[in-house]
């Protein structure tokens, strides 16, 4: 038995699909927007200030481990209603929010954590969806490429587990552009066309790997080809890859790299 925290974005999706395909017994807490689980007959509708049902729940069904896929956000805190644990826990997960939404995540990992309940990779079932090392495009980065990475590398190397940042557009040696709260879509919206740069999304120094891992999709090459950046680089195991085939196809189509580090 799998306990799922399920939000939004294709990515749940994917996971709970892989799950049934293998028969496993599982049960969803669905932390949706608009309750998109709701028709699924093992899915559950509890509100993030009930530890206390959450936890029984998952002992009810005498569920050891659970996962976490797709967009949890943050909740609007004056409007929960809590039970004990709920007010009990609450508070570290009001302090995490004034971080981001991961650091909410993280939050309640640890929650989990002290109730005795594992916490696995939500890539688990699936490790279809990350790539190893190596280049997957007919292009290669070039040697101004290879100093792109490197700065990138640097750069993720000295950030704080707990930022939103987990993509940079780099050229040479130069950083172009950052993301923040508004993902990486609004980051490269506000490059000039043709900017010849290379968008880099890695985990950062310490992040948790078990939630949250840089995710990219065809949409992702779409933007990159708009943009006028030369490739992507993601991090070997430590990244949510959808769409694999129709991505190299565009990548090779639009002379695109892709390379994982």
């Amino acid at each position: 038995m799998i306990g799922l925290f399920l939000g939004d974005t294709d990515f749940s999706e994917i996971v709970l699909k892989k799950i049934k395909k293998k028969n496993i017994k599982y049960f969803i807490i669905d932390f949706s927007k608009k309750n998109k689980f709701k028709r699924d007959k093992n899915s559950f509708k509890i509100s993030i200030g009930k530890f206390g049902s959450i936890i029984n729940l998952i002992k009810q069904k005498k569920c050891k481990r659970v996962l976490f896929a797709g967009k949890i956000a943050k909740p609007n805190f004056s409007s929960l209603r809590l039970d004990l644990k709920g007010i009990y826990y609450m508070p570290s997960v009001i302090r995490a929010a004034k971080i981001g939404d991961a650091a909410i995540i993280k939050s309640i990992i640890k929650i989990l954590n002290n109730e005795g309940i594992k916490v696995i990779s939500s890539i688990f079932f699936n490790p279809e969806l990350s790539l190893k090392k190596g280049n997957y495009s007919k292009l290669k980065p070039n040697k101004k490429d290879i100093v792109s990475i490197k700065k990138g590398k640097v750069f993720f190397n000295k950030t704080n587990s707990l930022d939103h940042l987990q993509a940079l557009v780099v050229k040479g040696d130069k950083i172009l552009a950052k993301e923040g709260k508004g993902g990486t879509k609004k980051m490269l919206s506000k490059l000039r066309n043709k900017s010849d740069g290379i968008l880099i999304k890695l985990p950062k120094k310490k992040q948790d790997l078990r939630m949250d891992l840089p995710t990219i999709g065809l949409q992702t090459l779409k933007d990159i080809k708009k943009y006028g950046l030369r490739g992507l680089v993601l991090q070997s195991k430590k990244n949510i890859f959808l769409d694999k085939s129709e991505c190299i196809k565009f990548a090779n189509k639009n002379n695109i790299f892709i390379n994982v580090i």
